[in-house]
């Protein structure tokens, strides 16, 4: 891949990988920072991405690969001052004006929200998910219904009652 088609492959790219890392790790500034840490490392090895052929799942699985380190070492951290403060302080609740959406997902276990933004974000079919999360499709398959029905149940209108049966 030559400069110039990675300068176009990174426009072309940039905002949908961090759309769809913002809704894997529900923080827009971390999904902004792995993203382009990602693009950062596959610039060193642009030359092998092209011949790798999937050069857009390759940046995503290393900036969610990154978004998860980062998280790890934030809860040792998190935790190494809590045993040596006495207590962890008080995280402020997420923002209101954040999309329900984004708050739903936020709920689901990472591995279902990872599963339904790679099949319904990035449209990658079930093989292509299992290959590069390195699950069986069966636990794909299973990830997807739980995470749909997780999201079903909250976003759930509750000022809305359903019809009772007859």
């Amino acid at each position: 891949m030559t400069v110039e088609e990675f300068e176009e492959f990174y426009a072309q790219a940039v905002a949908r990988l961090t759309g769809q890392l913002y809704v894997m790790t529900g923080d827009l500034q971390e999904a902004q920072d792995v993203v382009q840490e990602a693009f950062v490392k596959a610039w060193v090895r642009r030359g092998r991405l092209e011949r790798d052929g999937q050069p857009e799942a390759w940046i995503r699985t290393v900036a969610w690969r990154l978004a998860v380190s980062r998280w790890r070492f934030r809860r040792r951290s998190a935790d190494a001052w809590g045993r040596g403060s006495g207590g962890a302080e008080h995280v402020a609740p997420p923002d209101p004006d954040h999309v329900v959406l984004v708050d739903a997902l936020r709920e689901l276990p990472a591995q279902q929200r990872r599963t339904l933004t790679l099949h319904y974000l990035c449209d990658l079919t079930v093989e292509q998910i299992a290959g590069e999360t390195g699950l069986s499709t069966s636990t794909i398959k299973t990830h997807l219904v739980r995470g749909r029905a997780g999201l079903a149940h909250r976003l759930r209108d509750p000022r809305i009652e359903e019809a009772p049966d007859v």
